[in-house]
C-alpha cells in the first residue's frame, strides 16, 4: 500500500503553510496591531494641567500694632498722563489695496469695497479676488467671486507664506488671523484637498468638514478622491482624517479607512514601511509579507531603512539599506541582504533549506575633498546562489552574470621631486558557477615617478642619452583562492600565498633618418617569496613527494628588448573633373613597427630529480623550488626573437549632405585592422607563431559597433592533431590554418537617432543592475520592484512635450538594443562553432499611455530561446498598471501591479505574483 503525501491533496491548498507556524504567526499580528495602537494619532499628548489642593484659610488672628501701620501715599498722580480715548490698533501692519474697475469706502459703515480683480495685501496675507469687502469696524475681510451673464469668475485666491487656498468664498479675521473658507481647494505636495466648508485657526492649522482628496491631475473630473467626515490640515506637516472611502469616477467603493495619517513634511522623516502580502504557491512557501519595516532618517548626512520579509512555512528574509553623503567630501551606500529559505514542508522528500546573504557597498570621494589622497569601495559579495534563488525582483538582471567582483582602494600621493605613488587594494573576484573565490588582502602598490638622470636642466630632451629614464614600482599582494563552501573560515587561509615584485624599467627612445621612432628598453624584476617546494621521488610508494619549506627566498630576472616604427600616410582621390562624387577620397593611415627582444635562460634556479620506473630505468626531471611562487617561475629557456605588427586604419571623406558646408565629413571605415607575429630565433622549431589578426568599425551613423579577430598558424598537424614543425602549404593546405575566430556586433537605435536628439539615458534601473553586478543595457531584462516608483520613473514632463494630441502623436518613441556573438574553434580540427547567440531588448510606446518592452535572445547553437522577459505597462493618469512575464524556463512567472503613482498614496495597492515553481539551484 503506497501513501500520498499530503501535499498533493486539495488540503494543501491555503492551511498547510498556516498551520506550521500559528504561533509566529498570531505574534507577527499582534505586533502589527501594537505598531498601528501607537500610531494612531502620531501626536504627542497634550500635558495634563494639575487640580491644585483647595486652599485653606487660617482662622488664627494676629493683631495689628497702630504704632507700625505704614503711612498713606500721599503722591498725587497726573490724570492727564492716561488718555482713557486710547484703543488698540486695528490694522498693526500697513494694508495695500487695489481694483480695476473701483475702490469705494463707506465711512459711516466703516468699510471698503472694492471690485473685479481686487488685491489685499497684509503682513504675510494677500488675497485676490473678483469682489472684496473690508470691515474694520469688526476686524473682518469678505471675498468673494463676480456673478455675470456666463457664471462665477475670478475665483478667491488666499495665500499665506507659502499656502495657497482657492475658495469660493472667505471670511479673515485680521485680528485673530482665523479664516472661515467655503469651497476649499488647496494643494500640498500633490495632494489635493477640497473642502465645502474650511475653518483656519490663527497657528496655520485648517480643520476640514466633508471633504475629500485626491491626487488626481484633473481637479474637476478626478479619476478617483477619497470623501473624508472631517480633515485636519497642517500645511507642509501633515493631514490627519476621519472616517474615510473611496470612490472610483465618482462611484462609491468598499475600500474604507477608520482614519489615516499623511505626513506632508518636505524633509526627510523616520517611519513605518507598510509591507506587501500575497501567497508563494511555487515553491510552497504559504503566504507572505514582503519589504516590511523600519526607516531610520537619523540626519541630514545618514539615514537607515529596515526591511523584512516573512513567510508563513517558516522563511524569512532580512535587508539593511543605508545611505551617507557629505557635499563636497564623499557619499555612499551600504546594503546587506539575508534570506533563509524554505521550499516545501519538513519531512516530505521535496524539502530543501538554503542560506544566501548579499552585501554591497559602494563609496565616491569628491574630488575636491582630497587632491592628494582617494578613498574609493566598490564591493558585491555573498554566497554564489544569491542572484539565482532569491525571489527578489530586484535582481532579475543580475541571476544570469557568473561573476561577482569587489574592490576597495586607497591611494596617496606624495608630491616631490621624485613624486612617490602609494596605493592599498582589497579585491575580490568570485564565479558564480564553480563558487571559486580569488581574494586579495590586500595589494600594495608602490611606484617612484620617472627620473631623467641625463635630461637637460631647461629646453627639450635629445638624443638617446637625454631621454634615458627610469622608475621603481613594487607589488605586493597577500592571495586566497578558496571557494565559497569555506569562504570567511580558518581554513581558507591554508593555501595562501604572499609575494612581492620590484622592477626597474630603464628605457630611451629617439628618432632615426627623422621619419623613424626607436626605442630601447631593460627590464630588471626581482621576486620575494615566502613559500617554496622541494621535491623528490619515494621509489617505495612510486610517486613524487612535495615538501614546503616556509620562509624568505628570491630570484631575479632581466630583459632587452627594442622597437622601431613609423606611420605611414596614402591618399586616393576620387574627385576627377566635371565629377562630383559622394566620397571625394578615401585615407590610409599605416604603422608598421618591428621589435626585437631576448630572455637569457636561469638555470641556476632549477633543479632535478631522479624517477625510476618499473624497469628500472632512471629519468630526470627538472623542477624549480619557485612553482608556487605569486608571480611566475623565472624562465630556463633562452628566448631570442622578433616581433612585426602592422597597424591599420581607413577614413573616407564624403561629400555634406548640407550643401551649406565646403569640408567634407569623415567617416571611419576600419578604426583598426591589426596584424601581428613573431620568430624566435634561439627555438629549434616552430619558430613562428601563430598570426593574430583584430580589427573593428563602427557603422549607421556609429549605432553598430562590429569587432571580430582570428588566429591563423602557418604549422601544420600530424594523424594525432599535434602542431609538427610543417608548414601547412607544405603538406597540401593553404598558407595559413585559421584556428580560431570571434565576432561580436552591438546595436543600438531609437526613434530619437534619426531626429538628432539623441541623449544617453542613464536609469535608476541600469544603475541597480550595475551595482549588483548585471548589464545596463536590459539584455537580461530590466530590475524592477513595482512598489517602488524610483526604480522605473520617468521624464514625464519630457513625455508630454512629445504629445501631440489627445488623440494621435505623430511620434511613437521606440529603443532597440541588439547583441551578436559568434566563436570558432578549429584547434585540433574540430571545426565547430563553439557559441552562437542573438540577445536583443526593446521598447515601444504604442500609444501616449501604453508601453510594451521584452528583453530575449535566441541560441543557433542549441537551437533554443534565452531568457526572455516580457513587460508591458499602462499610464492610468494617476494610477499605473505593470505585468512583467517570464514565459518559459526554470524561472517562469509572472508579475501583476495597480497602484497610485504618487509616493503620499503608493501603499494603496494590488500586487499579484506568480513565483517560479522550482528554486534555481534547489
Amino acid at each position: 500500500m503506497a501513501f500520498q503525501k499530503p501535499s498533493h491533496t486539495f488540503t494543501k491548498i491555503h492551511l498547510k503553510g498556516l498551520r506550521t507556524n500559528r504561533i509566529n504567526i498570531l505574534f507577527l499580528l499582534s505586533f502589527t496591531v501594537f505598531i498601528n495602537t501607537l500610531s494612531f494619532a502620531q501626536e504627542l499628548p497634550k500635558p495634563n494641567s494639575s487640580i491644585p489642593a483647595e486652599k485653606q484659610k487660617d482662622t488664627v488672628t494676629i493683631p495689628v500694632d497702630s504704632i507700625k501701620i505704614p503711612p498713606v501715599n500721599t503722591k498725587e498722580i497726573d490724570s492727564t498722563k492716561k488718555d482713557s480715548l486710547k484703543k488698540k490698533e486695528f490694522l498693526t501692519g500697513i494694508v495695500s489695496y487695489r481694483a480695476s474697475d473701483y475702490v469705494s469706502m463707506n465711512q459711516r459703515k466703516q468699510k471698503i469695497y472694492m471690485y473685479n480683480e481686487a488685491v489685499v495685501t497684509y503682513e504675510d496675507m494677500e488675497i485676490t479676488a473678483g469682489v472684496i469687502e473690508i470691515d474694520y469696524s469688526k476686524n473682518l475681510v469678505y471675498a468673494g467671486r463676480i456673478k455675470d451673464s456666463t457664471g462665477y469668475s475670478q475665483r478667491p485666491v488666499f495665500t499665506q507664506g507659502e499656502n495657497v487656498i482657492e475658495p469660493d468664498s472667505i471670511v479673515f479675521n485680521t485680528e485673530t488671523k482665523k479664516a472661515l473658507v467655503f469651497n476649499s481647494r488647496t494643494e500640498q505636495q500633490g495632494f489635493k484637498v477640497y473642502s465645502p466648508i474650511t475653518k483656519k485657526e490663527n497657528d496655520s492649522v485648517y480643520f476640514m468638514k466633508k471633504g475629500r482628496f485626491t491626487t488626481a491631475e484633473s481637479e474637476e473630473d478626478p479619476e478617483y478622491q477619497f470623501i473624508a467626515s472631517k480633515m485636519k490640515l497642517v500645511p507642509n506637516k501633515k493631514v490627519i482624517v476621519g472616517p474615510t472611502y473611496m470612490e472610483i469616477y465618482g462611484v462609491p467603493t468598499p475600500i474604507a479607512l477608520p482614519f489615516a495619517f499623511f505626513p506632508m513634511t518636505q524633509k526627510q522623516t523616520s517611519g513605518i514601511i507598510f509591507p506587501s502580502f500575497g501567497e508563494d504557491s511555487g515553491n510552497d512557501r504559504g503566504y507572505f509579507l514582503q519589504n516590511g519595516g523600519y526607516y531610520f532618517a537619523i540626519s541630514d548626512y545618514l539615514d537607515l531603512a529596515v526591511l523584512g520579509d516573512y513567510y508563513t512555512n517558516g522563511s524569512y528574509g532580512l535587508r539593511i539599506e543605508n545611505n551617507y553623503a557629505v557635499r563636497y567630501k564623499y557619499r555612499g551606500n551600504i546594503s546587506f541582504r539575508y534570506e533563509n529559505l524554505l521550499n516545501s514542508e519538513r519531512g516530505f522528500s521535496d524539502f530543501s533549506q538554503s542560506t544566501i546573504y548579499n552585501i554591497r557597498w559602494s563609496h565616491s570621494q569628491d574630488t575636491k575633498a582630497n587632491p592628494n589622497a582617494r578613498f574609493s569601495a566598490s564591493v558585491n559579495l555573498g554566497s554564489s546562489s544569491y542572484f539565482q534563488e532569491s525571489v527578489n525582483q530586484l535582481n532579475q538582471s543580475s541571476f544570469l552574470n557568473n561573476t561577482l567582483a569587489s574592490s576597495v582602494s586607497y591611494s596617496k600621493t606624495f608630491i616631490g621631486e621624485p613624486q612617490v605613488n602609494l596605493s592599498l587594494t582589497a579585491s575580490h573576484r568570485q564565479n558564480t558557477n564553480t563558487g571559486d573565490i580569488d581574494v586579495t588582502l590586500p595589494t600594495l602598490q608602490a611606484s617612484m615617478g620617472r627620473v631623467y638622470p641625463f635630461a637637460p636642466k631647461s629646453g627639450s630632451k635629445k638624443g638617446a642619452i637625454q631621454n634615458i629614464n627610469f622608475q621603481v614600482t613594487t607589488r605586493g599582494e597577500y592571495s586566497i583562492s578558496t571557494n565559497d563552501s569555506i569562504f570567511g573560515k580558518s581554513e581558507m587561509f591554508d593555501d595562501a600565498e604572499i609575494g612581492m615584485k620590484h622592477s626597474i624599467p630603464l628605457t630611451t627612445n629617439f628618432k632615426v633618418f627623422d621619419y623613424f621612432s626607436v626605442s630601447a628598453n631593460a627590464n630588471l624584476d626581482e621576486n620575494w617569496t615566502l613559500k617554496t617546494v622541494s621535491k623528490y621521488y619515494d621509489q617505495n610508494e612510486e610517486e613524487v613527494v612535495e615538501i614546503d619549506k616556509y620562509g624568505f627566498d628570491r630570484y631575479m630576472t632581466y630583459n632587452f628588448g627594442a622597437s622601431i616604427g613609423t606611420t605611414i600616410y596614402g591618399m586616393y582621390n576620387f574627385e576627377k573633373e566635371g565629377k562630383d562624387p559622394k566620397v571625394q577620397a578615401i585615407r590610409h593611415v599605416m604603422r608598421p613597427s618591428l621589435s626585437y627582444s631576448i630572455s637569457p635562460a636561469f638555470d641556476q634556479y632549477y633543479e632535478t630529480y631522479d624517477v625510476i620506473d618499473a624497469d628500472g630505468t632512471t629519468s630526470e626531471v627538472e623542477y624549480t623550488r619557485f612553482e608556487n611562487s605569486l608571480y611566475g617561475v623565472p624562465g630556463n629557456r633562452y628566448s631570442s626573437s622578433i616581433g612585426l605588427s602592422i597597424g591599420n586604419n581607413l577614413e573616407a571623406k564624403i561629400k555634406p549632405k548640407d550643401s551649406t558646408k565646403t569640408e567634407p565629413e569623415k567617416r571611419f571605415i576600419l578604426n583598426n585592422l591589426n596584424f601581428s607575429t613573431s620568430y624566435d630565433l634561439a627555438a629549434d622549431s616552430l619558430n613562428i607563431s601563430p598570426v593574430r589578426v583584430t580589427g573593428g568599425t563602427q557603422i549607421l551613423n556609429n549605432k553598430m559597433s562590429i569587432n571580430f579577430g582570428m588566429t591563423l598558424n602557418p604549422y601544420a598537424l600530424d594523424s594525432n592533431n599535434s602542431v609538427v614543425n610543417t608548414f601547412n602549404i607544405n603538406n597540401g593546405g593553404s598558407l595559413f590554418r585559421l584556428t580560431s575566430a570571434n565576432l561580436t556586433m552591438s546595436y543600438t537605435l531609437s526613434n530619437e537617432s534619426f531626429s538628432g536628439d539623441e541623449s544617453a539615458q542613464d536609469s535608476a534601473s541600469s544603475r541597480e543592475s550595475a551595482r549588483s553586478g548585471g548589464r545596463t543595457d536590459d539584455l537580461f531584462g530590466t530590475s524592477e520592484d513595482y512598489a517602488d516608483r524610483r526604480l522605473n520613473d520617468q521624464d514625464k514632463s519630457k513625455k508630454e512635450k512629445d504629445e501631440k494630441s489627445d488623440f494621435y502623436n505623430y511620434k511613437m518613441p521606440w529603443s532597440l538594443r541588439l547583441a551578436y556573438s559568434a566563436n570558432y574553434n578549429n584547434t585540433q580540427r574540430q571545426n565547430e562553432i563553439s557559441s552562437h547567440s542573438l540577445m536583443f531588448s526593446g521598447d515601444v510606446d504604442l500609444s501616449p499611455r501604453w508601453t510594451v518592452g521584452a528583453s530575449s535572445g535566441f541560441d543557433f547553437l542549441n537551437q533554443g530561446f534565452t531568457y526572455t522577459q516580457l513587460r508591458f505597462e499602462r499610464d492610468l493618469l494617476s494610477w499605473r498598471m505593470n505585468f512583467s512575464w517570464i514565459p518559459f524556463s526554470e524561472r517562469s512567472s509572472w508579475n501583476f501591479f495597480i497602484g497610485i503613482s504618487s509616493s503620499l498614496l503608493k501603499d494603496l495597492k494590488y500586487d499579484k505574483r506568480r513565483q517560479a515553481d522550482k528554486t534555481v539551484g534547489n
